[in-house]
């Protein structure tokens, strides 16, 4: 026994080594919203925001819409099996009223492999997750947005954009907002000016 004991505590620190440095991506950042969650609990019934850096950049979201309860869970360069993978972590736990998710865009960035169709079904397991747990919530898809750094992904980002808006059509409590045709110039060029220094 004493032996047993003796060999677990020599392979303990080991075994944290091999723990932290084994994290999934954007771990950190999941940890860093239950130490915010555990400080003050977001309340329930509030809209959530779910998906990637342009969320995450929307800092002031709450004075675009006061009056509404807000909680901002986008992390970093997510893709949808990164929300999907941590969907018990930022979307489950807050019983939200509404969710909205803006992600998809660095999926088809990942890879040359990775297409609309990948995207779509992508999304529709995140949808049928959030769905089964959350019946009663209202979900809106935030439409891909045309990036100029990844003008080259344009047409695929289209067809998800349809695939994704078609399908909602036919979803109850849920629906599609596109910001990618209110992002572009009388010429179909998407306006420069309104992105960060990226593009």
């Amino acid at each position: 026994m004493k032996r047993s004991l003796f060999l677990i505590c020599l392979l303990l620190p080991f075994t944290t080594l091999f723990a932290q440095n084994s994290c999934p991506p954007f771990w950190n950042d999941i940890l860093r919203f239950k130490k915010e969650d555990s400080a003050s609990k977001p309340m329930e019934q509030s809209i959530l925001l779910v998906g990637s850096s342009s969320f995450t950049n929307w800092k002031d979201v709450s004075d675009y819409f006061p009056g509404y309860r807000i909680i901002n869970r986008g992390f970093g360069g997510s893709s949808l099996p990164d929300v999907i993978r941590y969907a018990y972590d930022v979307i489950l736990p807050y019983n939200p009223k509404q969710v909205l998710i803006y992600c998809g865009e660095n999926d088809l960035a990942s890879s040359d492999t990775v297409k609309a169709a990948h995207v779509v079904a992508r999304f529709e397991t995140l949808y049928g997750m959030i769905r089964q747990n959350l019946p009663q919530a209202v979900v809106h898809f935030v439409s891909l947005k045309p990036s100029p750094s990844r003008k080259h992904l344009m047409p695929e980002m289209k067809k998800v954009n349809s695939a994704i808006k078609t399908f909602l059509a036919g979803q109850k409590n849920a629906g599609f907002i596109d910001v990618y045709s209110a992002m572009l110039d009388k010429s179909g060029n998407a306006m420069e000016d309104i992105f960060l220094a990226d593009r």
